[in-house]
């Protein structure tokens, strides 16, 4: 409840701040034209703007494997479109974007989600935000160990490789100052938490389920300042490099497990979600043609020991991508990410006892993307593919995108593979083929 009046404050405090920032543009004293891009009042204040952009499309998208009964196969057909307000003042900006999300029922509109909602205020160098944000750190082209900002929804992998397209925005106050113009110091506070969305039912449900009830906080007990969270970094330009620096204090979107028992009998298991520090760094250059991009944490949780199986241990965390013009016009990005666990081997082979029992000391992922664009760019051909090491699984994305001025038609097929124990494999009945036409004005 807390949460949901605190998103309803913002938007309200939002949509207040535009008179606000224009009571002379739009006051009852009338309107007059200075001559500037702007609207001012007759008192002569700055010019304020105010824009209105967003998109609206149409998709349709299938199973393969349901395509060999036709008579029982449906194609899931969404109308969804996107709806983006701003208005701006002379050091003031506020910004509602919203999302038209239709359900499961096919060609049917569902409800109005904000996707972002915020003021925007600046001061010489220093600019303060609040309201539903969602930020990025960290130089990682996707999800970097030091982009800790959002959790991500995990409902639907269907667009699994756009890491902005399934963020989810937080409540936050964000400050930063620019020293001088190569510098910035930044710090956000998160009151309240919110985990990473997983679907709980159907096709995009993790395969992995518990015999015992699970136990998770409260909405209430995540809006409070138990679970808040905060950090501070510092980006800056020397030579030719890009670097970053940030500390994080926070809690995993990864929820962790413990045992509860009558007696010596478990009747549940309890879920939260760890708290743990990040130290980080990060760096981009451009080296012989090839633009760099490196970030490395270490993530501290409470379990220094690692022995204690409730909590996930310390782990080194990082980064390494780089995209580059290769021949012909082909482009590739590659990024390989990784955890290592610290203090295995005191890891519990029970995984009734610890929750990570049974993993392995590394985790490891390798997203590359491999694209050409033809006929004046309005054409592009991409390949995105995701592969989980130790999973031994992947995901491949291959699709066309014809862009005609505001227009774009979309073909692409997902593919999963590997082991279907694998975080990727479990879904290898759920490969897809998508048609989606887009209209962004």
């Amino acid at each position: 409840m807390k949460g949901r009046f605190f998103s309803w404050a913002l938007v309200l405090l939002t949509i207040a701040s535009f008179p606000l920032a224009a009571q002379e543009d739009f006051g009852f004293g009338g309107i007059a034209d200075d001559g500037d891009a702007g609207f001012t009042g007759l008192g002569g204040g700055a010019p304020f703007a105010v824009s209105v952009s967003g998109e609206v499309g149409m998709e349709l998208l299938g199973y393969v494997r349901e395509f060999d009964e036709p008579a029982d196969t449906a194609l899931d057909g969404n109308l969804q479109g996107k709806l983006n307000f701003e208005a701006q003042g002379a050091n003031v900006k506020g910004v509602i974007n919203l999302n038209v999300n239709p359900p499961d029922e096919t060609f049917t509109f569902g409800s109005v989600t904000l996707d972002e909602a915020y003021l925007q205020a600046w001061f010489g160098g220093f600019e303060i935000e609040g309201g539903l944000r969602k930020l990025t750190w960290g130089k990682a082209d996707s999800m970097g160990p030091l982009d800790v900002i959002n959790p991500y929804d995990y409902r639907s992998f269907t667009d699994i490789t756009d890491s902005m397209e399934i963020k989810l925005a937080q409540p936050v106050i964000h400050a930063s100052y620019h020293a001088g113009p190569f510098s910035k110091i930044e710090a956000v506070l998160l009151p309240w938490f919110s985990p990473h969305r997983f679907a709980e039912s159907g096709r995009w449900a993790p395969s992995s389920a518990s015999p015992l009830p699970l136990v998770r906080p409260s909405n209430d007990e995540l809006n409070t300042l138990k679970y808040a969270q905060a950090g501070a970094r510092f980006t800056t330009t020397i030579g030719p490099a890009d670097i970053g620096a940030q500390y994080f204090y926070g809690r995993m979107y990864q929820p962790a497990a413990a045992l509860t028992l009558a007696g010596t009998n478990p009747t549940g298991i309890a879920l939260d979600y760890n708290r743990y520090h990040q130290i980080g760094v990060d760096y981009a250059q451009v080296i012989a043609g090839f633009n760099i991009r490196a970030e490395a944490a270490a993530n501290l949780t409470d379990d220094l020991d690692g022995d204690d199986g409730a909590l996930y241990n310390p782990a080194i965390v990082w980064s390494l991508g780089f995209d580059r013009d290769l021949f012909w016009g082909i482009n590739l990005n590659l990024q390989c990410n990784e955890s290592i666990r610290l203090k295995n081997d005191e890891v519990s082979d029970d995984p009734l006892l610890d929750i990570e029992a049974g993993s392995e000391l590394t985790s490891t992922r390798i997203t590359a993307v491999v694209s050409k664009k033809f006929l004046r760019d309005e054409l592009e051909v991409r390949a995105t593919g995701i592969c989980g090491i130790e999973d031994k699984d992947f995901l491949i994305v291959p699709g066309i995108y014809w862009t005609i001025q505001d227009v774009q038609l979309e073909f692409s097929v997902g593919i999963f593979g590997g082991d279907e124990n694998g975080q990727l494999g479990q879904y290898y009945g759920n490969s897809f083929v998508k048609l989606g036409l887009i209209y962004t004005f």
